[in-house]
């Protein structure tokens, strides 16, 4: 799912506040393309006013989303992907066969911080492999249900969108045997 974020930023000032043209461009137009915007994003955000001294300066910045697709999900190898409650499940069915390890944390748990590096060392090893990671906040709540997570951290290892391994805690050895296990049954 790309989606194309467009920003314009523009500036407005009344004649009589510059006896000449400002020094700056009184519009730009930037383009960003992400991969993931959270769900609803793309309303319209107009006018956000700023006064300086008798200037009467009103930057104004838009923003428009074409929430469109523009093809299927990307998938991501060789570095951790942030997933959410919304993005989580297509991106798991975009990875088709390959191996999927979900890293479900919590931002307050010590053991979730110290297997962090780690886990993102092991998205640089396993190339054939995909690493998403979960915050189990009140927003990701009915995901985490869903997975059935009791304890963080809790690692689930997915296949052909099943989960077929499960490593809870801060065990680093079970988590890289886990995953051996899992590529080596393809």
């Amino acid at each position: 799912m790309a989606h194309q974020l467009q920003i314009s930023l523009s500036t407005t000032c009344s004649s009589s506040s510059f006896r000449s043209p400002p020094p700056w461009p009184t519009q730009r137009s930037i383009t960003v393309f992400s991969e993931v915007f959270p769900k609803g994003f793309g309303k319209r955000i107009e006018k956000i006013g700023v006064r300086s001294g008798e200037r009467k300066q009103s930057p104004s910045v838009r923003v428009r989303s074409s929430l469109d697709t523009a093809g299927s999900v990307v998938v991501t190898v060789g570095q951790v992907t942030e997933v959410n409650k919304d993005t989580f499940w297509p991106l798991v069915k975009a990875a088709g066969d390959k191996t999927v390890v979900l890293d479900m944390y919590t931002q307050w748990c010590g053991p979730c911080k110290v297997m962090a590096p780690k886990f993102r060392e092991l998205s640089e090893k396993y190339l054939d492999v995909v690493f998403l990671k979960l915050d189990c906040n009140q927003d990701n709540r009915p995901l985490a249900k869903e997975l059935g997570i009791r304890v963080v951290p809790t690692f689930k290892i997915l296949k052909d969108s099943k989960i077929v391994k499960e490593v809870t805690g801060a065990k680093f050895d079970d988590l890289v045997g886990a995953i051996e296990t899992v590529r080596s049954s393809c």
